[in-house]
C-alpha cells in the first residue's frame, strides 16, 4: 500500500507529465497552423470568397487537414468557406453514422455522396490484382464532378499526409 506522500508524488508526476504533453501538443498545433498559413500564402492557394471543398476520406490525414483549415479560417485575413465532402463508395463495413456525427461537432457544412465505386472496381479489376490506381482515378473524377455540383472553387484532397502542407 502506498503512503500518502507516495500518492502525492504520483499525482504530482502525472500532473507534470500531462502538462508537458499538453505543451508539446500545443507547440505542434501552432507549428502546423503556421506551416498551413505559410503554404496558403506562399502559393496563393485560397483567395477571398472562395469555397474550398475538403475531401474527407475517413483517415487521420484528411481530418487533420480539415481541422487545420477550420483553425486557419478563423485567423485568416480573408473570408473563405469550407465544405467537407465524403464519397461513400459502398465498401462493406463502412460505418455510415460516424462521420456525420463528427462533422456536426465541427460545425462545418458537409455533404456525403454515395456512389458504388467499390463494385465497379471489383467488376473490372481481376481478383488478386491491385485496385488502387483505378479506384483512385474513379474517385477523383467523381470528386471533380461533385466540386462543380456544389460550386466549389478549389479542392483539397487530403487523402495522404503530403496533401496537407
Amino acid at each position: 500500500m502506498m503512503s500518502q506522500a507516495d500518492q502525492h508524488n504520483v499525482r504530482f508526476s502525472d500532473s507534470r507529465d500531462n502538462r508537458k504533453d499538453w505543451l508539446e501538443l500545443n507547440k505542434l498545433r501552432k507549428r502546423l497552423r503556421w506551416q498551413t498559413g505559410k503554404a496558403i500564402a506562399d502559393f496563393n492557394m485560397i483567395g477571398a470568397g472562395e469555397r474550398i471543398m475538403v475531401c474527407i476520406s475517413g483517415d487521420k490525414d484528411s481530418h487533420a487537414m480539415l481541422e487545420l483549415l477550420i483553425s486557419t479560417r478563423s485567423r485568416a485575413p480573408i473570408d473563405f468557406e469550407i465544405v467537407a465532402v465524403t464519397l461513400d463508395q459502398k465498401q462493406p463495413g463502412y460505418p455510415e453514422d460516424v462521420l456525420p456525427d463528427y462533422l456536426e461537432t465541427l460545425g462545418v457544412r458537409y455533404y456525403i455522396f454515395a456512389k458504388d465505386t467499390y463494385n465497379i472496381v471489383r467488376s473490372i479489376i481481376p481478383e488478386g490484382r491491385t485496385t488502387c490506381g483505378f479506384c483512385s482515378r474513379l474517385r477523383r473524377g467523381t470528386l471533380y464532378g461533385l466540386a462543380e455540383q456544389i460550386g466549389a472553387t478549389k479542392i483539397a484532397p487530403g487523402h495522404h499526409r503530403d496533401d496537407i502542407v
